[in-house]
C-alpha cells in the first residue's frame, strides 16, 4: 500500500510542478505525494501491448493519441485546493482535437487537462482503493472512459461518468472510446503476458 511522502497538506501544487520529476513518478493529491510502484514484468507488458495496439488505430486516423506516464494535473485552481491533484495514469487517451499543442504546433510538454481515457495496470504493492479514486477524480474531471486491470486476476473494471463500475472477463467484449468499429476482449489483452503460447 502506497502512503505518503509527506504528512501534511502543506506542498502547492505550483511547489510541487517546480520540482524535478522523479523515477518511477510521484502523483500529487492535495499537498500529499504518492509515489507510484516501480512497473514490473506484467505491467509493463499490459502497458506497452496497450499502447501500441491503441496508437495503432489511432494515429493514422487521426482519432487520438495514448501517452505512457503522462503527468496530468487537475483540479480546483485555488491555493491549495483540496481537488487538485497532478496524477500519471499508466496509459492517458485524449482525442486528436483535444491535443494540447505549444506555440510551434507540436505536443504540448503540459496537460493541464484530464485524459479522455485513463487506464491504470494494479502491479502488486500498488493500493486499489488509491487507483480507484485517482480515476473517478479523473470521471469528476472529463475523463469519459477509466480502465483498471488487474493481471493477476485476468480481469478488467470499467469506469464511466454517473454509472456504476463494470467488471469484465474472459472473452468479454470491453467498453471503449474513439473505436465503434473496433472490437476488444479481455482474453484479447490478457493474452500479451504469455509471449511463448503458439
Amino acid at each position: 500500500m502506497a502512503t505518503p511522502l509527506t504528512a501534511s497538506p502543506s506542498l502547492s501544487l505550483s511547489d510541487f510542478l517546480a520540482q524535478p520529476e522523479t523515477k518511477p513518478a510521484t502523483e500529487y493529491v492535495a499537498g500529499h505525494l504518492y509515489p507510484k510502484p516501480m512497473p514490473k514484468g506484467k505491467h509493463s507488458v499490459l502497458q506497452g501491448w496497450l499502447i501500441a495496439w491503441l496508437n495503432q488505430r489511432g494515429i493514422p486516423t487521426q482519432t487520438y493519441l495514448a501517452f505512457p506516464e503522462l503527468r496530468c494535473t487537475l483540479g480546483d485552481i485555488a491555493p491549495q485546493g483540496q481537488a487538485q491533484r497532478s496524477l500519471v495514469p499508466d496509459i492517458s487517451v485524449f482525442g486528436w482535437e483535444r491535443l494540447p499543442r505549444d506555440g510551434a504546433g507540436e505536443i504540448a510538454n503540459d496537460f493541464a487537462i484530464a485524459p479522455d481515457w485513463a487506464i491504470e495496470i494494479l502491479s502488486p504493492a500498488q493500493s486499489p482503493s488509491r487507483v480507484i479514486d485517482n480515476l473517478l477524480f479523473c470521471l469528476n474531471y472529463g475523463t469519459k472512459l477509466g480502465w483498471l486491470l488487474d493481471p493477476s486476476e485476468k480481469i478488467l473494471i470499467s469506469f464511466q461518468p454517473k454509472q456504476q463500475p463494470q467488471t469484465w472477463s474472459n472473452a468479454a467484449i470491453v467498453p471503449t472510446l474513439f473505436m465503434a468499429d473496433q472490437n476488444l476482449s479481455v482474453e484479447e489483452i490478457f493474452a500479451c503476458l504469455n509471449p511463448f503460447a503458439p
